[in-house]
């Protein structure tokens, strides 16, 4: 049992915490305090590589324009993170040299770091 109340605490730290269902059955349950780090700088291209792979994701973006068939097609690459972690989402724009940190509007709490442009995706995020 003492176990299962620690997977639960820290469980109840993580995203939107528990659901109503889990707070019923444990409601003396308290979250672990989730460490605050303080350098978040990239240090390792191994790990931009690991973290790229598995936060990372390429997508293509159809939205309205002037051109002749009304439409621009544009390749993207975007990360997101919770807004505890701008620093580290900040540091890829230094670290690769490309691309810009959007925060989430204040009611959401998290932010992205997106790459639009075509050239910086070839020529540096597709070396990782």
């Amino acid at each position: 049992m003492e176990g299962l109340i620690k997977i639960i605490s820290i469980k109840a730290s993580m995203n939107n915490g528990l659901s109503d269902e889990l707070k019923a059955f444990f409601p003396s349950v308290k979250p672990v305090l989730r460490p605050i780090i303080v350098d978040q700088k990239i240090k390792d291209p191994n790990w931009l590589v690991g973290f790229v792979i598995g936060e990372g994701c390429f997508f293509i973006s159809i939205f309205k324009s002037i051109t002749k068939t009304s439409y621009t097609v544009r390749l993207m690459f975007q990360i997101t993170q919770h807004s505890r972690d701008i620093e580290l989402m900040k540091s890829l724009v230094d670290y690769l040299g490309c691309g810009r940190y959007v925060a989430a509007p204040l009611t959401k709490n998290h932010g992205d770091y997106i790459v639009s442009n075509l050239p910086d995706i070839v020529e540096k995020l597709f070396h990782f």
